[in-house]
C-alpha cells in the first residue's frame, strides 16, 4: 500500500468516526434539555445503534456486496446521511427526531462495514496495516469532541440556548465532505458472485451456531451479551449524567475515554500473552463496575477525579474485553467460521445485548427522575455496577482457562 493509499485511507477512517463522534455523546444530553425527552424516548434514539446492527448485514450481504463498488455506496450514504443529519439538526419534537434517526443509524452501520471493505481491499497485509489507519479513527472521535467542547455547544449556557443541536448540523457537514471524497477513493468492486445464492444464515453469521455448543464459547457467547446491557448504561446516560452534575464541557471531558483506548490498545498484547485470555476479560468486566462506581460517588467538585477516572476506564473496558473477544472468536471459529463468527458476536452485542441494554437504561433512570432534568444518579449507577460483577462471577465461575495465542 502506498503512501497517496495510506494516506487516503487515514483521511477516510478520520471522517467516518469524527461524524459519529459529532453527535453520538452529546445526544444523551440533546434529548432531554432540547427536545424534553424521557429516559425511555432516549434510550430508543440509542437504540437505533442496535437496529442499525442488526439490519445493517441485510444491506451489505443483498446490495453492497453483490452489484456496487465499495466506495461509491460509501459516497451515496454519506450524502444522503449529511441530509438526514441536517433534519436532525431542524428537528423540534421526538416524535419528528427518531424516524430521521432510526433511518440514518441503518445506513451509518453500513457504512462501517464498508470502510473497513475499502480500507482491507488496498491491504497486503491487513494485520500488520490495518492498525495505523484504523488509530485515525478515534483521532476522529476525539477531535469531535474536543472541538463541542472549544466552541461551547456543551456548555450550561449551550444546553439552555439550544445551540448543541449544532452537533448536527457538524456532522451534516462533515458527513457530505466525507460523502464526496469517498468518489475520490480506490476502487473497491463487488466481491460475491451475483450467480451465487446468499442465505440469511451467511448474512447474519448462523453458521457459527455450531460453535455454542463448546461450553468455553457459550460462555463467552452469553457473557457477551450480558455486559452490553451495563455498557449501554455508558453510551446512553454518561452525556447526560456529566451535564446534570454540573461537569464543564462534559464532551471534551468523555475524550479521555478514547485516548486511553489507544494507550491500552497498545497494552493490550503484552497483557494478553502474559495473563491469557480469561484473566483479561476479568480484568475488562471488573473495570466496567469500578466505573460505574467511581460515577456513583464522584461529584462535579472535590470529587471530579473519580468522574474522570471512570472514563479513563474506557480503554481496560472496550479493549480487554471487545479485542480480546475478537481474537478469542477468531481462534475458535478457525478459517471455516472466521467471518460468520464474527458477524454472530457482533449480531449479540451491538444488535441484541445493546438494545435489551438501552431499554433496561432508559426504565431504570426513569425510574429515579427526583426533579425535573435531575436524577438520582449514585443510585443509578448502582444498577450497571453490579450487573457487571455479577457477569463477572458467572464467567469466573464458568469459563474454563484455556490458552489462545495472539498474534500481535
Amino acid at each position: 500500500m502506498n503512501s497517496r493509499v495510506r494516506a487516503q485511507l487515514s483521511v477516510m477512517m478520520f471522517l467516518e468516526f469524527f461524524i459519529w463522534g459529532s453527535w453520538f455523546v452529546t445526544m444523551g444530553i440533546y434529548l432531554p434539555n432540547s427536545l424534553n425527552s424521557s429516559g425511555v424516548e432516549i434510550s430508543l434514539a440509542y437504540s437505533t445503534q442496535s437496529w442499525g446492527a442488526i439490519l445493517a448485514p441485510f444491506f451489505i450481504g443483498l446490495i453492497a456486496d453483490r452489484y456496487f463498488n465499495a466506495e461509491r455506496i460509501l459516497g451515496v450514504l454519506h450524502l444522503l446521511g449529511g441530509v438526514l443529519m441536517y433534519l436532525l439538526y431542524t428537528a423540534s419534537d421526538f416524535s419528528v427526531f427518531y424516524p430521521y434517526l432510526l433511518a440514518y443509524m441503518i445506513m451509518y452501520m453500513s457504512t462501517l462495514a464498508l470502510v473497513n471493505s475499502v480500507s482491507f481491499n488496498q491491504m497486503k497485509d491487513p494485520a500488520k496495516e490495518f492498525s495505523f489507519v484504523r488509530v485515525f479513527g478515534t483521532l476522529g472521535w476525539i477531535v469531535a469532541g474536543l472541538l463541542i467542547s472549544f466552541f461551547g455547544w456543551d456548555s450550561q449556557t449551550g444546553m439552555t440556548d439550544g445551540i448543541l443541536r449544532n452537533t448536527f448540523l457538524m456532522a451534516a457537514i462533515s458527513s457530505v465532505v466525507l460523502g464526496m471524497f469517498s468518489f475520490t477513493l480506490p476502487k473497491t468492486p463487488p466481491r460475491v458472485d451475483r450467480s451465487k445464492k446468499v442465505t440469511l444464515s451467511e448474512i447474519l453469521g448462523l453458521e457459527a451456531l455450531r460453535l455454542l455448543k463448546d461450553r468455553n464459547f457459550f460462555t463467552f457467547f452469553l457473557a457477551s451479551v450480558l455486559i452490553c446491557i451495563p455498557l449501554a448504561f455508558y453510551y446512553q446516560h454518561t452525556g447526560q449524567f456529566l451535564g446534570e452534575v454540573g461537569l464543564e464541557n462534559p464532551a471534551g471531558k468523555m475524550t479521555v475515554g478514547q485516548i486511553s483506548e489507544l494507550l491500552f490498545m497498545l497494552l493490550l498484547p503484552f497483557f494478553f500473552k502474559k495473563f491469557g485470555f480469561k484473566n483479561t476479560i476479568l480484568v475488562a468486566m471488573f473495570a466496567w463496575g469500578l466505573r460505574y462506581l467511581l460515577f456513583a460517588y464522584g461529584n462535579a467538585g472535590e470529587l471530579t477525579f473519580l468522574l474522570l477516572g471512570g472514563i479513563a476506564l474506557h480503554g481496560i473496558c472496550y479493549d480487554f474485553f471487545f479485542v480480546s473477544g475478537q481474537i478469542y472468536t477468531d481462534t475458535k471459529a478457525g478459517s471455516t467460521y472466521k467471518s460468520a463468527a464474527q458477524g454472530l458476536i457482533t449480531l449479540a452485542t451491538y444488535g441484541i445485548g445493546m438494545l435489551i441494554g438501552f431499554w433496561i437504561a432508559g426504565k431504570i433512570t426513569d425510574s429515579y427522575l427526583i426533579t425535573e432534568g435531575g436524577h438520582s444518579w449514585e443510585t443509578i449507577w448502582l444498577y450497571p455496577a453490579g450487573f457487571s460483577l455479577v457477569v463477572l462471577l458467572l464467567f469466573a465461575l464458568l469459563f474454563k482457562n484455556e490458552k489462545i495465542d495472539y498474534e500481535s
